[in-house]
């Protein structure tokens, strides 16, 4: 398959090999089924998260939160819109720091909210504090 991107399934963690041409027309996980680019939020475990951030070819940005933080909360709609936005052109999840605190030692994350956008096996920029939709495809744009 030549021009082809890896994925990273975020439901089930199964690698897909999927034509970048075809990644407007809807592609599924092989596995499980579940839509690889659906434009909506995953949430994301400890061992998906690093499969996903070291496979992935198409950039993922990654909201690092908890529940009890009320920015994180404000935040989930925006991230939500922007995800919509950006559909095909990235990938976004969020993963509890308080459920996967292994997550915010490795990374050395000091404050949350905070956003990753990876690319490639590479982190490639941060984001921190509650931001608008509007800041985060900026941001994601930015990085392309």
């Amino acid at each position: 398959m030549q021009d082809a991107i890896k994925l990273v399934c975020l439901s089930c963690g199964q690698a897909n090999r999927i034509p970048r041409e075809r990644l407007e027309s809807g592609p599924k996980c092989a596995k499980c089924g579940t839509s690889l680019v659906s434009g909506e939020v995953a949430a994301i475990a400890n061992q998906l998260h690093d499969k996903a951030t070291r496979t992935d070819e198409l950039p993922l940005i990654v909201d690092y939160w908890a529940p009890w933080c009320g920015p994180c909360k404000m935040m989930a709609p925006e991230f939500a819109a922007a995800a919509k936005t950006m559909r095909y052109k990235a990938r976004f999840a969020k993963i509890d720091t308080e459920q996967f605190p292994e997550i915010s030692q490795r990374l050395q994350i000091r404050g949350i909210p905070l956003l990753i956008l990876y690319l490639g096996g590479k982190e490639i920029g941060r984001l921190s504090g509650a931001r608008p939709a509007a800041d985060i495809t900026a941001f994601v744009r930015q990085h392309l």
